[in-house]
């Protein structure tokens, strides 16, 4: 019997990195569901966040296709990745395959979720109190990452999920340590967006903070900067946050002193 060949390459840290990275910054992607009424395949866009530990979140209205679908069977899929110059092919995405968790506004997780998506999305302020629109959270079952041309991966959840004792304490302070940092360290908060994102221009906010990294926004971009291990306790959560700043600060000021304008 001829062997049977395979395009999909084993699964690395390189890989990993990639995955979370397109879940984690994602502001967009296609979901699909089962139509509830055809049960056919059915697809729309949606706007998309993440909980403390990594899983997806989506908010939606009662009255869409897409959450009938959801109400009547979990299982689903996100694509997440946004097509750059050139081929949209020969861009990173990720294919999740999906089963959705409704979360109801009495459920210890509604808080953070909620806060975690309207920072990410400001604009979703204006409705997502509406009677009709609930939250979901997508939990990852697997998933498929295409790097580009010739780099196909397999993932598992843990590949997708933030796997801390410290998620549960962190996405209880998260909201008060957002403020803090943006209100009173937003010079810390660009630093971190320009010598550790490679990103530019002043504005930036923090959106987000998990046992992983943190999300900054500015206008419509979205950056993040991992922490290096991940966090297995609450209590490490400032001491990274000035290890960082430091870190930057000597990106900066090595920056500035090869670029001859000192």
């Amino acid at each position: 019997m001829a062997e049977t060949k395979t395009t999909i390459l084993e699964t690395d840290q390189q890989a990993r990195a990639l995955a979370t990275r397109l879940v984690r910054t994602a502001r967009f992607g296609a979901l699909a569901v089962l139509h509830a009424g055809t049960g056919a395949p059915f697809a729309s866009r949606v706007a998309v966040s993440t909980a403390c530990d990594g899983v997806p979140v989506i908010l939606v209205s009662r009255l869409s296709e897409h959450t009938s679908g959801l109400l009547s069977d979990p299982r689903s899929s996100l694509l997440l990745g946004e097509p750059g110059k050139g081929d949209p092919l020969a861009h990173p995405r990720i294919s999740l395959v999906c089963s959705a968790v409704k979360i109801d506004r009495d459920d210890p997780r509604h808080a953070s979720v909620r806060s975690r998506f309207l920072r990410r999305h400001p604009k979703s302020a204006l409705y997502a109190d509406f009677a009709d629109f609930l939250f979901f959270r997508l939990e990852p079952l697997s998933a498929s990452l295409n790097g580009g041309f010739g780099k196909a991966y397999r993932l598992s959840p843990e590949d997708i999920r933030i796997d801390s004792p410290a998620n549960e304490e962190l996405a209880g302070m998260e909201e008060g340590a957002v403020e803090h940092m943006n209100d009173d360290h937003s010079d810390a908060v660009d630093l971190y967006a320009k010598a550790l994102a490679g990103e530019s221009g002043d504005g930036w906010k923090l959106a987000t903070l998990d046992a992983a990294g943190f999300d900054m926004i500015r206008s419509e971009r979205i950056c993040r900067v991992e922490f290096d291990p991940i966090l297995q306790a609450a209590a490490q959560l400032r001491p990274e946050l000035v290890k960082l700043a430091k870190k930057a600060r000597k990106t900066t000021d090595y920056q500035i002193d090869n670029d001859g304008s000192n």
